[in-house]
């Protein structure tokens, strides 16, 4: 009688490394200062929780599977047509379904070198390619990206802002990236970090999305919004994708409570900005406090920032990174022991992260 075989997982599957979350304790601290998985600092607004407790009352009915009024919470805030927008269980889930409708086993996903870890992983699992393109100035580098490009070329993810880096593409140059990709490579924005930026040459995506149909821009409502929790996202594209990608979508994929918080909080624009303003405001503190040390903050619009330590001065990312677990400050330590990236949290969490710093550097 033969030996049993037990199932293999299909070969996408053997090649990858589990996604490592940022660390949320330190053992034996009490409630320790977490800032290393990109948090609101502020936290959701009172109106997404007061809706969202409301809604615990329909527990025993199945969420809307059209997502109505969601889709037209987010059309209303932001100008734009209801059909053309997807909810699920995070931009993330979103993401994963485009490339489970558009990329094909050895077909290849064009990824910046320093984007969403899930894209990869996403990529492999679906028997595709991913092609990574280095960036340039810690900025995604558009010219990188099309040097690459090929006839199997069937995705381009970038996020923008770009995460660990803060940075972004102007909108002139994704017009660029855009116009030079195959036709048949759908360009996926990854704008998590989007409601951040206030600069002139920065567009979100959605100006693209209207004007063809090889782009998608994807949002979440767990960084400003402050719902990481409850996992809820969002993306919008021209007609023919968004009805592509919904024949695969399962039906439920975003579950009720959460997408009342949501649309609650997309209306609560008050909340926004005021987040928006407290991240401003510290960002360019940071920076200032982070230069009188004699250490280099990467230029952030996204609400993290990431620090660049001097080469050969006996001083890193990594060691700062234990220092500050010691201190009771969770930071999020980067792929060279070179830097550090840290979450803009509340004013003494803040000042605590700079204090630490300072001693750091002065032991």
């Amino acid at each position: 009688m033969k030996a049993p075989v037990a199932p293999a997982p299909v070969p996408g599957v053997a090649k990858l490394a589990p996604y490592e979350q940022g660390k949320s304790d330190i053992p034996g601290v009490v409630a320790p200062i977490k800032l290393s998985s990109n948090e609101s600092s502020l936290g959701p607004s009172p109106a997404a929780v007061r809706a969202y407790r409301g809604a615990a009352e329909q527990l025993n009915r199945y969420p809307d599977g059209e997502q109505t009024a969601l889709r037209r919470a987010i059309a209303e805030v932001h100008g734009l047509n209801p059909d053309q927008i997807i909810c699920g269980n995070g931009s993330d889930e979103l993401i994963l379904l485009l490339m489970r409708t558009y990329l094909r086993p050895g077909d290849e996903a064009l990824l910046s070198e320093n984007g969403f870890e899930m894209c990869r992983i996403h990529c492999l699992a679906q028997g595709g390619r991913p092609i990574f393109a280095a960036e340039r100035n810690d900025r995604v580098d558009v010219d990188a990206l099309l040097a690459r490009a090929t006839a199997k070329s069937r995705l381009c993810v970038i996020a923008n802002p770009n995460n660990p880096t803060g940075t972004y593409v102007t909108a002139q140059e994704l017009q660029r990236l855009r116009a030079g990709l195959p036709g048949n490579c759908l360009l996926v924005i990854d704008g998590a970090y989007a409601e951040y930026v206030e600069r002139a040459d920065y567009d979100s995506g959605a100006a693209l999305v209207a004007a063809g149909d090889n782009a998608v821009m994807t949002r979440t409502f767990s960084k400003i919004h402050g719902l990481a929790g409850l996992r809820i996202g969002w993306a919008y594209g021209p007609p023919p994708v968004v009805d592509a990608v919904q024949r695969i979508r399962t039906p439920f994929n975003a579950n009720g409570p959460a997408m009342a918080a949501a649309a609650a909080a997309v209306r609560d624009a008050g909340h926004v900005q005021r987040v928006r303003r407290h991240n401003a405001e510290w960002l360019e503190r940071i920076a200032t406090r982070l230069a009188e040390l004699g250490l280099r903050m990467i230029p952030s619009v996204a609400n993290f920032y990431l620090i660049r330590f001097p080469d050969g001065g006996g001083k890193d990312g990594a060691g700062a990174a234990a220092f500050l677990m010691r201190r009771g400050i969770i930071p999020r330590p980067a792929a060279s022991d070179q830097m550090l990236r840290i979450t803009v949290g509340r004013a003494h969490e803040n000042e605590a992260v700079l204090r630490a710093l300072a001693d750091y550097l002065a032991v």
